[in-house]
């Protein structure tokens, strides 16, 4: 599809020396989670986006955490949505530059979020920019939410107090800008074991938590062969992952207690309450009770899968958009990362897909974290034409 005049003008608005400053500045902000220090990002942002000339409105989720909603105004219809997090995760060992340099070499962008996703909020803002003073059926509204990558706060604050409508959403997440149309979700699952020390020269007297956890850790492991034997085309299987186990006080005591946390990823579709009610049912099957044992579950965490059709108008006019404003020939596809998008899809109704500058496999959570100065330039463009197509009036 070749491009209007009207296209071209905001196309040629798109500002790659605005776009570096922009992301090197959210890059120089910390925002570290845990233990949730987005206030730096937060102020950054919002301070951008009104030397920009848009709308800012900050709300408290708690005390020192505010989401961010950044709106470009139009008409009275459905709007568009680009989501996004201000938080990272911990900068972590193994850098050989500064994490909050911003340091611009050889066309990339280096510290932590520079992927995940300080350069799709920045890359979101200025298409923002470029669509200002264009007639919009719809507003435009950008945000930019706390806790993403712990246990999903500020997307829930923002659905509960949310009332607009929204034609679709585009979650700016690194995904080397493919246009991603299915994406799994994931939750956490705990799982405590309660026992009765006793000296551990005398073992038949206490009841052992730790193989009570042991019996489960492998009772997740056999789950998690066998859903591999039904996968998602997009997605691939859900899967079980023990990720933590901590139990006892020493060797020579029979420990009481022992929990363990593991990571259930999730398909379109799958229930998370049904999720945790299966593992409590395979837990009961293995009547721990019978050896002294008590167990406790529970889900701190959620995060629901999405799937859009392929034929859907969001999918079809994204993908154009994105070709359109020099993206590679790739093809629709899954993402088996997970993000707030599910959420938007399962709360709020509105179609979904991932698309940012970035790639969630090679840069996101690592040590040197980059995104390619071309890659926030075509995502800018790709959200504006996206835009303009989705929300053209029509006289």
């Amino acid at each position: 599809m070749s491009l209007s005049p009207a296209e071209q003008k905001v196309l040629d608005r798109i500002d790659e020396d605005l776009l570096v400053r922009i992301t090197q500045d959210l890059l120089r902000s910390p925002g570290q989670n845990p233990p949730g220090e987005e206030a730096a990002t937060v102020a950054v942002l919002a301070a951008a986006a009104q030397e920009l000339g848009l709308d800012v409105r900050r709300s408290p989720v708690e005390l020192g955490r505010e989401n961010v909603a950044v709106t470009l105004a139009g008409g009275n219809n459905p709007g568009l949505l680009l989501l996004g997090h201000t938080d990272v995760v911990p900068v972590g060992d193994g850098w050989t530059v500064d994490p909050y340099s911003g340091l611009l070499h050889d066309g990339r962008l280096y510290g932590r979020g520079a992927s995940d996703m300080k350069g799709g909020l920045a890359a979101a803002l200025v298409a923002m920019a470029a669509l200002r003073d264009i007639p919009l059926a719809g507003p435009v509204e950008l945000a930019a939410l706390i806790d993403e990558e712990e246990t999903g706060k500020g997307i829930r604050a923002y659905i509960s107090e949310n009332d607009r409508r929204y034609i679709g959403c585009i979650t700016a997440e690194p995904t080397d800008l493919q246009t991603i149309i299915a994406a799994r979700g994931d939750s956490y699952l705990q799982v405590s074991v309660h026992g009765r020390a006793s000296h551990a020269g005398n073992p038949d007297g206490g009841a052992n938590a730790i193989y009570g956890a042991a019996a489960v850790v492998a009772e997740i492991e056999h789950l998690h062969q066998e859903l591999a034997a039904t996968p998602h085309p997009l997605l691939g299987p859900a899967t079980w992952s023990v990720g933590q186990i901590n139990g006892g006080t020493g060797g020579s005591i029979v420990p009481a207690d022992c929990v363990l946390v593991a990571d259930r990823r999730l398909l379109p579709g799958e229930s998370p309450a049904e999720v945790l009610a299966d593992l409590g049912r395979r837990v009961a099957a293995l009547r721990l009770e019978d050896r002294g044992l008590t167990v406790e579950l529970a889900m701190p965490m959620e995060m629901p899968a999405f799937e859009t059709a392929e034929d859907a108008p969001l999918v079809q006019i994204t993908e154009t958009a994105r070709r359109d404003a020099g993206g590679e020939p790739m093809p629709l596809a899954g993402w088996t990362a997970a993000c707030d998008g599910g959420y938007v899809a399962r709360d709020l109704g509105v179609p979904v897909v991932v698309l940012g500058p970035g790639s969630v496999t090679t840069q996101a959570h690592r040590a040197d974290e980059s995104v390619a100065v071309a890659e926030l330039v075509t995502a800018a463009r790709t959200y504006a034409l996206t835009a303009l197509r989705l929300l053209a009036v029509h006289e």
